[in-house]
């Protein structure tokens, strides 16, 4: 009998499992998986060969050794992967290169097919490591190494730039039933409680009574009127054919439920698996999750990302977050897309739980403009071969369909022209009839303002958000505020942020003075409702956001008045890159409109905007996904782990965390002093962090205000870290350091 894993229990009693029997159990489970997309055959053979590497003597005595089994000195790790890639070159010439890839890479990830300078490992120099297939050829049944029938992948030829997205899929089968199968046989208790879950038939149940509740009980205002239309054509529009959607509503119309509603309608219509609802922002996934938990229970919503509080993360959602098994799936863009362009086991083991899946892309404005090809081409992917049904959702509806970028070289075919269909009816229409806010705009937007005087202004209102393009130019501004003023940035840790949230909404609900400055991480998706807002000069879609953190439920309007959204030009100028051009798009924009105010918000105006906007981008692949995985696609050799390398929605690579003591944080930090850094503290402490660029941390460095501990730099100096306005960056603690 040949070793497939040994375990050993709290009373010292080892039990083996057959490697035999752990080759079939993982091809069942990836046969099962992949049959989603019609490839079971595929996810057969993957699991019936990715351990033949096994069978050598080699593996059989570091097993028995390692674990304890027999006694002896340690031995390192022996390559098991490399044999059965190497076998399917010679049993199938012509397909053999997916299952090289997904068995080479099961432990370690997709590999690079040739070798790249700072990346360890490819899959051409694995092949030619004859000898791993010599030493297990003759130890292999004959049975296991027949040559089955592999169908072609899809029914039709696909796109080459899709051929990735299926290896990737195949890999996700392999692994998650290789780790199910593994943890089976390792840990029964933990394999007893995945998938315990209602169907999305019962969540749906839940909603309508939800939603009928929420309906009988909401005031008769004219803004829950058009929501309760908004709700009703996204149930319609459920029993459209799966595809490309978009749900254009104007910010505070209610497309969280409604989407959801849509969603529920259209997974039960087309027996979908699960709902994927991904979002920018952590400071918006948290309420969302929060909302979607409170209606269908904590058991069948999990929320993805890196801030999840230990505390209400339960070890059956820990289990689900691993795969993605669970009806509900609230994420962020950064875990969605860069899991799509992942080579890691960890990330790519729960993508082929996107097949047959419904996706919603909340505020999908923010999908970033310079990885925005690799984006919608995955996407495309997805819908056409996967099952998978889209849906954009947005205020500011960006311009995604035909070609993308005028006439520039980077320039590409987004999604088709009419692919794209509404969930909601007369979205012009809508638009007027939601309209709440005056836009006053500046009489020359190349004329600036000085920061003394937007706070005189301010000053002026009892109940005001002020929101500006950067963290210096947040902290500046408040500065010059009176006391009392709150500050939001990401110079605040999450759990800072939360808190400060959770007090303007409190002082707004019980009408007191309330002043706010802050970065754009307040424009989308954060429920306030102030009746005076500023906007320093962005993109239209941020103006437009912003505009729906004013006169959000339309209070003002019964007062036959409007909320007032000033936009201004601050002296400190627009930070370069996307930010400014955004804003120098605006500009551009303006002249040409008749009736600048009253139509900026309309439907058609981001559809202008979008367009002129991505007309300015340099490229739209800035990272060359398109060398790593499409431009040698039909000859089979990607560059996976090169791609995912350098698909990063976030450049945050030369980003330095700093742990901070707001409130709990500090109990946190002296509990690592004197523990260690223990996984569930870890993740605690991750909403006590705040990341700066290089140069600023190597001034707090060199100031001695932060130490380093079991590789974390953490606070050490009390006046680092404000308790209203967060990281102080060059301030009070500077001027006392050269004091001293």
């Amino acid at each position: 009998m040949k070793i497939g894993h040994i375990k050993l229990d709290e009373d010292g009693n080892f039990y083996i499992q057959n490697l035999e029997d752990h080759l079939a159990g993982t091809a069942q489970l990836a046969n099962k998986f992949a049959s989603g997309f019609g490839n079971d055959v595929w996810g057969y053979q993957l699991g019936l060969w990715h351990d033949l590497g096994k069978y050598s003597d080699e593996f059989q005595e570091y097993i028995k050794i390692n674990s304890g089994y027999e006694e002896g000195e340690r031995l390192g790790k022996t390559d098991h992967t490399s044999a059965a890639a190497i076998l399917a070159k010679e049993i199938y010439p012509g397909l053999w290169p997916p299952i090289a890839y997904c068995i080479a890479g099961h432990h370690t990830g997709l590999h690079n097919y040739i070798h790249e300078p700072g990346i360890t490992g490819d899959l051409s120099d694995r092949l030619l490591k004859q000898e791993f297939l010599d030493k297990v050829r003759t130890k292999i049944p004959k049975e296991l190494v027949e040559k089955i029938n592999l169908n072609p992948p899809f029914e039709k030829p696909i796109d080459t730039k899709q051929m990735h997205l299926w290896i990737r899929m195949l890999f996700s089968c392999l692994v998650d039933a290789d780790y199910l199968d593994t943890e089976r046989f390792m840990n029964q208790d933990s394999f007893g409680r995945r998938g315990k879950y209602d169907s999305l038939s019962e969540l749906k149940g839940r909603f309508d009574i939800h939603m009928e509740k929420m309906l009988n009980t909401a005031p008769l205002t004219t803004v829950n009127s058009i929501r309760s239309r908004i709700l009703n054509d996204c149930i319609a529009s459920g029993n459209l054919e799966p595809g490309f959607f978009s749900i254009t509503v104007p910010t505070g119309g209610g497309k969280t439920l409604s989407s959801m509603a849509w969603a529920l309608v259209h997974a039960l219509k087309y027996n979908k698996s699960r709902i994927i609802f991904a979002i920018p922002y952590t400071s918006i996934i948290t309420q969302t999750a929060q909302i979607y938990r409170s209606i269908f229970g904590d058991e069948n919503v999990i929320e993805h990302h890196s801030n999840i509080d230990e505390n209400t993360n339960t070890q059956e959602r820990k289990l689900a977050v691993e795969n993605w098994d669970a009806p509900i799936v609230v994420t962020t863009n950064v875990q969605l897309f860069e899991s799509l362009f992942a080579n890691k086991t960890s990330r790519c083991r729960k993508l082929h739980n996107l097949v047959n899946s419904i996706i919603i892309l909340d505020e999908a404005q923010m999908l970033p403009p310079e990885f925005l090809n690799p984006i919608l081409t995955i996407l495309k992917g997805l819908v056409e071969n996967y099952d998978v049904s889209v849906m954009f959702s947005t205020a500011t509806q960006p311009a995604l369909t035909g070609k993308i970028g005028g006439k520039g070289q980077f320039a590409f075919e987004g999604i088709g022209a009419n692919s794209v269909r509404e969930v909601v009816q007369n979205v012009d229409e809508l638009a007027f009839n939601l309209k709440r806010v005056t836009i006053q705009l500046p009489q020359n937007t190349n004329e600036t303002i000085d920061w003394s005087v937007i706070s005189d202004e301010l000053q002026q209102q009892e109940q005001v958000l002020c929101i500006v393009n950067t963290r210096n130019q947040c902290r500046e501004l408040h500065e010059m505020m009176p006391e009392g003023t709150l500050h939001l940035s990401r110079l605040m840790c999450s759990a800072h942020i939360m808190d400060v949230i959770d007090e303007i909404k409190l002082k707004l609900k019980e009408n007191k003075p309330v002043r706010v400055i802050s970065t754009q991480l307040i424009e989308a998706g954060v429920d306030i409702d102030f009746p005076v807002v500023y906007r320093a000069i962005a993109g239209l879609d941020s103006i437009a956001q912003c505009a729906g953190r004013c006169n959000r439920e339309g209070k003002l309007n019964k007062e036959n008045r409007l909320g007032l959204m000033k936009v201004f030009v601050p002296s400190k100028g627009t930070p370069i890159g996307l930010m400014r051009k955004g804003a120098d798009t605006f500009k551009e924009m303006l002249p040409n409109r008749s009736d600048n105010e009253n139509s900026l918000l309309e439907p058609k105006a981001f559809q202008e905007y979008f367009r002129l906007f991505y007309s300015k981008i340099d490229n739209f692949d800035k990272a060359n996904i398109g060398d790593s995985l499409w431009k040698d696609a039909q000859s089979m050799k990607f560059q996976f782990a090169t791609a995912a390398r350098d698909f990063r929605l976030i450049d945050d690579k030369n980003a330095q965390t700093i742990l901070v003591e707001y409130k709990d944080g500090n109990d946190l930090i002296q509990l690592l002093k004197r523990k260690g850094p223990e996984s569930w503290l870890m993740r605690k402490l991750q909403r006590y962090t705040v990341s700066v660029n290089e140069r600023d941390f190597a001034e707090i460095r060199k100031a001695g205000l932060i130490v380093e501990l079991h590789g974390c730099w953490i606070q050490d100096y009390s006046k680092l870290y404000n308790q209203h306005s967060g990281l102080q960056l060059k301030g009070k603690w500077l001027e006392e350091i050269n004091i001293i």
